[in-house]
């Protein structure tokens, strides 16, 4: 099989949450222990950081192995997911993506103890990132998790350090529908004597956090009791932010190649995390961390965190896509100059689009469209919901037919905006 031949055999073979949603979705480890197992194990060969958290894990680990790799550490690998173009942007080292060749030789190697496991697609990407980290000597591997953390397949591993960004609602009927529940869920990734971060203080989950640090015997950081960040300058391609420690000045003037406002909270938790990997021997200079922030697209390849598609008309697109993450956005918006507001907006129908319909600006025009894939909700029936908030446009069978008729009706001085899910995006990318 060539390259396309190798995914497509893993689309149809693996369910993969990313296009089914709910019924792919494994929990437990016991599949990935035997995978990895039978692959000798390689989790155990390289140090490893892991992020959890409903919003921003994956802009964290982006700068904390953009950070790693400006401090000139060796073959830092980083695992994330979803992919939005390419599979292998899950499994990079030093920001490259492993070769199509690669892929193709794992799984044709593999090919029966895959089908004999009967794994998911995720619990076999998982097990394909370990692989490679160790058979590339990685010094150091940031892993963000799935779903959840507890019974994610990530959650096999033994890190240096745990980091948990946020806790807010999604992935309700999986993990729980409760914000506390839901932090039960992402601290199962804080392992015995293993320092943790969380990035966000929250009433109702901070006691969560707390209580499973004690039962670990592990050291607990809030970021944002350390750390503060406030944007000093903004532009639609950098955000430029100032940093106190302590309420003491601290860094001044950072820049961050990743534009969206909503990463001064995500800057907090890495710059906390940071510190922490200072404790555990690694040479981290503010030169580093300038300058992995400063490049974390450059470095890493990062897509779809307030991303500039095109100046004229100006279009954006942001992978967003629960409560939290939409509200992130209209604020975000109300900082952008423009004459009218479009947005191409698709969901996915197994989560509700009412949390997030009420939120979007009123005065936009919208252009409801579907993904493709079967978890996207019918874009008429999107429509239908969205006319009782208020919200007015018309409905578009795919991505493309949308995006091609708001760049058509956008003026010069007017904005497109493209989200509300992360496969919109990877169609418009």
């Amino acid at each position: 099989m060539n390259y396309a031949e190798t995914i497509e055999y893993l689309y149809s073979l693996l369910p993969i949450y990313q296009r089914v949603g709910a019924p792919a979705y494994k929990p437990g480890l016991e599949n990935i222990k035997k995978l990895c197992d039978a692959l000798g194990n390689p989790q155990n060969n390289f140090s490893s950081i892991h992020i959890a958290g409903t919003n921003g894990k994956g802009s964290t680990s982006h700068y904390l192995a953009s950070i790693l790799q400006s401090a000139e550490y060796k073959n830092i690998g980083l695992h994330t997911s979803p992919h939005l173009k390419d599979f292998r942007e899950r499994i990079k080292i030093n920001g490259k993506l492993i070769s199509e060749e690669e892929v193709i030789e794992f799984v044709a190697k593999n090919k029966n103890i895959i089908e004999n496991l009967d794994c998911s697609f995720f619990e076999l990407s998982v097990s394909m990132a370990f692989y490679f980290f160790a058979k590339y000597h990685c010094e150091i591997a940031v892993i963000e998790t799935g779903l959840g953390g507890r019974l994610d397949s990530t959650n096999i591993i033994t890190p240096i350090l745990s980091v948990i960004t946020n806790i807010s609602f999604d992935h309700v009927a999986t993990l729980g529908d409760t914000l506390e529940k839901i932090a039960f869920e992402k601290a199962g990734i804080i392992k015995p004597g293993v320092p943790v971060v969380i990035g966000e203080t929250q009433p109702e989950t901070q006691p969560v956090f707390i209580n499973k640090a004690k039962e670990c015997n592990s050291p607990i950081y809030f970021a944002d009791s350390i750390y503060s960040a406030t944007p000093s300058s903004k532009k639609n391609v950098s955000l430029v932010v100032n940093i106190l420690k302590k309420d003491e000045d601290y860094l001044k003037d950072l820049h961050s190649e990743l534009p969206g406002l909503y990463q001064l909270k995500n800057i907090q938790t890495v710059l906390c995390a940071t510190d922490r990997l200072k404790e555990a021997g690694y040479n981290i200079s503010d030169e580093s961390i300038r300058n992995g922030m400063a490049n974390v697209i450059t470095q890493t390849g990062l897509l779809g965190r307030w991303q500039t598609l095109s100046t004229s008309p100006l279009i954006i697109a942001d992978t967003g896509h629960n409560e939290a993450g939409i509200k992130e956005i209209v604020q975000q918006l109300k900082t952008i100059s423009y004459k009218k507001l479009h947005f191409v907006f698709g969901v996915v129908k197994d989560k509700d689009p009412v949390l997030v319909l009420g939120l979007l600006p009123k005065d936009a025009i919208y252009y409801f469209c579907k993904a493709d894939i079967p978890r996207a909700l019918d874009e008429n029936e999107l429509l239908q919901i969205a006319s009782g908030f208020g919200l007015k446009g018309a409905a578009y069978p795919n991505v493309k037919e949308a995006l091609e008729s708001a760049r058509s009706n956008a003026a010069e001085n007017d904005m497109v905006f493209v989200g509300g899910s992360t496969f919109v995006v990877a169609e418009a990318l």
